[in-house]
C-alpha cells in the first residue's frame, strides 16, 4: 500500500510538472540580477556589434536629408509619380509606417488590459518602435502635398486667417487621427518609462545622465501611493490607446475605401488593416528583439522561447486572418459580376505587376504556416528570417492596393505603368536607417525591458515557490 501511494504521489508530481507553463524568466533570477542585467546595456560601453550596426543604420539614414532637399530644391516631379497613378511609393510607405506604428501601442495595451504576463518582456520595444514608426510614416505626406511650406493649413487656425480645413479631404483626417494617437503613444510610453527611469537615476553617478534622469523621473520616490496612481494611470491609458489605435487604422483604411475605384471600394478594409497592423507589429518586434537577445545575452533569461513561440503563434494567427481577407476580396469580385472589379483582380494576378502580389500572398499567408511546427517556432533565427519577409510581404500588400488599382483604372486610354525612381527608393531606404538608428539610441538610454514589470514575475515565481514549500495552494 505505501508503495503503490508513492507511486501515485510520483504520478501526480510528474502531471503536475508536464501541465505547469514555462517561467517567463529563466534560472530563478532574482531582483539585484534584473537591475544589473537590464541598466547594464545602457550603463556600460556600448559593444562593437552595436557600433558596427549603428553606423550602418546611420548610413543609410543619411539618404532621407539627402533625398528630401534633393526633391525640395529640383521639385515633385523628380517622383515616378505620373497620371493616373498620384498617389506611388510615398503613400504606401506611410501606410506601412503606420501599420507597424498601430501594432506596438496595440499590443502593449491590449496585451495589458487581458493581463498577459508575458507582455512584460516585449511591450517597452513595442511602444518605443510605435513611436520611431510614426515619425518615420510622419515624413511621406509632410513631403508629398508639394507645398511643404503650406502644412499649416492642416493643423487648426484662427480663424482671422480665414482659412479653414477641409474635412472630407483624407489628408486632414490622417493629420488629426495619427496627430492624437502620436501624442497618447508618446504618454503611454513615457508613463510607463517613469519607475525604470528612476532606477537609472539612483544608479548612475554625477553628472548629466543623473541631472537628466532626475528631470525625466519627475521626482518618483517609489511610495506605495505613487505606485497605485500610477497602475491607475497606465491602465487608462492602455485603454484610451486601444481605442485609438482601432479608430486610427480604420481612419487610415477608409483613405482607400471611400473611394469608387475597384480595388479600394472594400468594406473589409478597416477589420483587414487591423490585423494586417498586428501582423506586421508582432513580425517587427521580433526583428527587433532576437538580435537584441544575441548581442546582449543576459536578456535570454527575459526574453524567453517562451516569448518567441508566443509571438510566432500570434503571427500564424493573424497571417490566416490576413488570407482569409485576401479570399474574401477575391470572392467578392467574383461574386459581385463587377467587370471592373474582375478585371483589377485578374490583372493583380497576372497583369505587370503580378510579382507583387505573389509576394504578398505567398509571405504572408503562406510562409507563417511553418509555424505550426513546434521546432520553427522554438527556432528563434527561424523566427526572425521568417518575420523579415513578413514586412517584405506587408510591403508588397501596400504596393498591390495603391499602384495596381491605380495605374489602371476605368478608362484604358488612360493606363500607364508606375515607376519609382532612385528618389523614391532612396526616401524609404533612408526611412528604414533612420528607424532603426532611432531604436538603438533608445537601447543606450533607457531600458529597453520593463524593469518594474519583470519584477512583478519574479515575485509570482519566488511566491509560488514558497507556497508549494508550505505546502498551501498558489494564489489562495
Amino acid at each position: 500500500m505505501g508503495q503503490r501511494r508513492t507511486f501515485l504521489k510520483e504520478k501526480k508530481a510528474l502531471l503536475l510538472e508536464q501541465l505547469e507553463r514555462p517561467p517567463l524568466v529563466l534560472n530563478k533570477r532574482n531582483y539585484g540580477w534584473l537591475t544589473e542585467a537590464i541598466c547594464s546595456i545602457v550603463e556600460k560601453p556600448a559593444k562593437l556589434e552595436w557600433w558596427i550596426a549603428f553606423i550602418l543604420s546611420f548610413l543609410l539614414s543619411l539618404l532621407l536629408p539627402l533625398t528630401i532637399v534633393y526633391f525640395i530644391s529640383t521639385g515633385l516631379g523628380v517622383w515616378g509619380l505620373n497620371s493616373p497613378v498620384f498617389w506611388g511609393l510615398a503613400i504606401l510607405n506611410f501606410v506601412f509606417w503606420i501599420e507597424i506604428g498601430h501594432a506596438g501601442t496595440l499590443i502593449s495595451a491590449i496585451l495589458l488590459l487581458t493581463r498577459q504576463k508575458w507582455r512584460n518582456s516585449v511591450n517597452r520595444a513595442a511602444e518605443a518602435m510605435t513611436i520611431f514608426s510614426v515619425l518615420c510614416a510622419a515624413v511621406f505626406p509632410l513631403f508629398h502635398i508639394g507645398r511643404q511650406w503650406m502644412f499649416w493649413y492642416l493643423v487648426p487656425v484662427p480663424e482671422s486667417y480665414a482659412v479653414w480645413q477641409n474635412f472630407r479631404a483624407a489628408l486632414l483626417w490622417d493629420e488629426f487621427a495619427v496627430g492624437t494617437y502620436f501624442t497618447v503613444s508618446c504618454l503611454f510610453w513615457y508613463f510607463g518609462l517613469i519607475p525604470d527611469i528612476a532606477v537609472l537615476r539612483d544608479r548612475a553617478e554625477k553628472g548629466w545622465k543623473k541631472r537628466l534622469y532626475h528631470i525625466l523621473c519627475w521626482g518618483w520616490s517609489g511610495s506605495a501611493a505613487e505606485w497605485h496612481n500610477y497602475e491607475l494611470g497606465y491602465l487608462c491609458l492602455g485603454g484610451i490607446a486601444t481605442i485609438l489605435v482601432v479608430s486610427v487604422a480604420s481612419v487610415v483604411s477608409t483613405d482607400f475605401a471611400t473611394t469608387i475605384l475597384p480595388g479600394w471600394h472594400e468594406t473589409i478594409f478597416p477589420p483587414d488593416f487591423i490585423t494586417g497592423a498586428i501582423f506586421s507589429g508582432f513580425a517587427m518586434i521580433a526583428t527587433l528583439l532576437i538580435p537584441l537577445r544575441a548581442l546582449y545575452p543576459q536578456l535570454k533569461d527575459v526574453i524567453t522561447p517562451k516569448h518567441i513561440d508566443n509571438m510566432a503563434r500570434i503571427m500564424l494567427a493573424t497571417g490566416s486572418m490576413v488570407g482569409y481577407s485576401y479570399i474574401i476580396e477575391l470572392f467578392v469580385a467574383w461574386y459581385s459580376a463587377n467587370v471592373y472589379e474582375k478585371y483589377l483582380f485578374l490583372n493583380r494576378i497576372f497583369g505587370p505587376y503580378a510579382v507583387a502580389y505573389f509576394l504578398m500572398f505567398g509571405f504572408n499567408v503562406f510562409l507563417p504556416q511553418l509555424f505550426w511546427w513546434k521546432k520553427i517556432r522554438s527556432s528563434p533565427w527561424a523566427v526572425f528570417c521568417i518575420s523579415i519577409l513578413i514586412n517584405v510581404g506587408m510591403w508588397s500588400e501596400r504596393f498591390v492596393i495603391v499602384v495596381t488599382a491605380l495605374s489602371r483604372d476605368f478608362l484604358p486610354g488612360s493606363w500607364r505603368m508606375y515607376y519609382p525612381t532612385w528618389v523614391d527608393i532612396g526616401l524609404f531606404v533612408g526611412t528604414v536607417g533612420f528607424f532603426f538608428m532611432l531604436f538603438l539610441l533608445f537601447t543606450r538610454f533607457f531600458p529597453v525591458i520593463s524593469i518594474a514589470e519583470v519584477k512583478t514575475l519574479v515575485y509570482e515565481m519566488e511566491r509560488k515557490e514558497y507556497d508549494l514549500k508550505k505546502g498551501t495552494s498558489y494564489g489562495a
